[in-house]
């Protein structure tokens, strides 16, 4: 963990983090100085990031859509290093389904996920970042959160919403000092889209974009660190996006 890093002195909790993107969030948060709360359910996995990342990060069990998980975790935080200076709220799922046969349950558990657990991190931090002297919430959308795309009627609604609390929530809490961004990634090289993908699905994607590539965890991170800096001062209420150049074009361009 270094003392001069980016991040150095702020305290991060980072949902999703105990693999893909918010692993690497993880990593790098560390790595600029952070102490870092790795927040998942999987608990097996996020013991082992812990482990290998030190001193500078614990695991803790969070289910997002729960109150109470919500509630002691980000107590638990402030507890054990003193404050709270970021929330990345990037735990979600995917569900590829047709709109006539996305069953509710099936609907319904997208958006606890995504959005509803959205919405219990951004009020559960807040008192704590205000007492603080402010702070920086940084949501994960996807480009789906700013154009539809088939089969994903369900991850979707739950991506535009979070574009929208998040304007919300930065017109709120900007008089507080806190700054609330999203993060819009397009097709990231991890296990959740590998397993709905597979590698001839991701070098499909890789290919409609401008960079001819799909993404890395290591790409969105970066975003990250840069929303929880001090250098992103002046940014809230915006969409950040790390999508290769999928939203660059239109229809006929890919």
């Amino acid at each position: 963990m270094s003392s001069t890093g980016r991040l150095a002195g702020k305290v991060a909790l980072i949902t999703g983090a105990a693999q893909g993107q918010g692993a690497a969030a993880a990593r790098a948060f560390v790595a600029e100085g952070a102490k870092v709360v790795i927040a998942d359910i999987a608990d097996d996995a996020g013991k082992s990031l812990a482990d290998e990342l030190g001193e500078g990060a614990y695991y803790r069990h969070l289910d997002v859509t729960s109150e109470a998980d919500w509630e002691s975790a980000v107590t638990e935080a402030v507890d054990t290093f003193g404050q709270i200076d970021v929330l990345v709220n990037n735990a979600g799922v995917l569900l590829f389904s047709e709109l006539t046969k996305t069953s509710l349950e099936e609907y319904d558990r997208v958006i606890r996920v995504n959005q509803i657990g959205t919405f219990l991190g951004m009020r559960s931090v807040a008192d704590h970042m205000e007492a603080g002297g402010g702070g920086s919430i940084v949501n994960s959308s996807s480009i789906e959160g700013l154009g539809g795309m088939p089969l994903l009627v369900a991850y979707t609604a739950s991506k535009f919403a979070i574009r929208g609390m998040t304007k919300s929530a930065a017109m709120e809490l900007g008089p507080k000092g806190i700054r609330v961004n999203s993060v819009h990634p397009g097709m990231i090289d991890t296990a959740m889209i590998r397993d709905h993908a597979g590698e001839e699905g991701l070098e499909w994607g890789g290919s409609k974009v401008a960079l001819k590539r799909v993404g890395k965890p290591q790409d969105v991170a970066g975003v990250y660190v840069f929303l929880a800096s001090d250098e992103s001062g002046y940014c809230t209420g915006a969409e950040f996006v790390c999508d290769g150049g999928a939203t660059a074009t239109h229809a006929y361009g890919g």
